[in-house]
């Protein structure tokens, strides 16, 4: 079991998930997590896989974005978009604060978004990453991709993503992260849409894959 407290500093809000016993082979590593556009740091999803990844010996820090630290509701803006980057930048910190190892940078949808756009601007900023979610495109807009920057990628990506999702297909998905040069991963999760089932799916597969080397 983890020992889960509240998180506050320097702009950074959420829950810092601390491993008791931490598995043999554990590195010490650490785990940034936030969420998408509707959701916040409690997101079911983020729960669930804040609880498999502390499991296997990481500390996790699940943060809400700084557009939900300021609303309790509604939708981010284009506007505020750098400052949830630059609040994400800020969790990575606090983290590497704590943890001497390496440190995985998560976002589901919205925050997946912030967390590869922030990790193509500051290459040596995290380790790796992982993506729950991507929105690809808007839903029925497949022209409109959101990928203008996965050429400047440089960190080991694994994109968890859903065989229904309307953000786009696995097929869609896997001719966008084609771009990125650094080891890729997707990894399909079957029947699931945009919330990947609230994470009522096999995590110990994704903590699996996020932990193991990309060949």
């Amino acid at each position: 079991m983890a020992q889960i407290a509240a998180f506050e500093t320097e702009g950074v809000r959420g829950f810092l998930h601390r491993p008791n016993d931490p598995p043999d082979g554990a590195t010490g590593g650490g785990l940034v997590l936030t969420h998408g556009a509707g959701g916040n740091c409690n997101a079911p999803l983020l729960v669930a896989a804040a609880a498999a990844f502390s499991a296997a010996g990481l500390h996790v820090l699940r943060v809400d974005l700084p557009f939900r630290q300021k609303r309790p509701s509604g939708a981010p803006s284009p506007a505020g978009a750098a400052a949830d980057r630059a609040g994400l930048k800020h969790a990575v910190g606090a983290l590497r604060a704590i943890v001497p190892g390496e440190i995985t940078l998560c976002g589901q949808s919205y925050g997946g978004r912030q967390a590869t756009m922030l990790t193509a601007d500051e290459p040596g900023l995290v380790d790796a990453l992982l993506l729950f979610s991507y929105p690809l495109h808007p839903p029925g807009k497949p022209e409109r991709l959101r990928t203008e920057h996965f050429p400047r990628l440089r960190v080991p990506a694994l994109f968890v993503h859903g065989t229904a999702d309307p953000f786009g297909t696995i097929a869609e998905l896997r001719a966008a992260v084609s771009a990125i040069p650094a080891p890729i991963q997707v990894m399909p999760i079957e029947g699931a849409g945009h919330d990947l089932r609230r994470g009522r799916f096999n995590l110990a597969a994704v903590v699996a894959a996020a932990l193991t080397p990309f060949p």
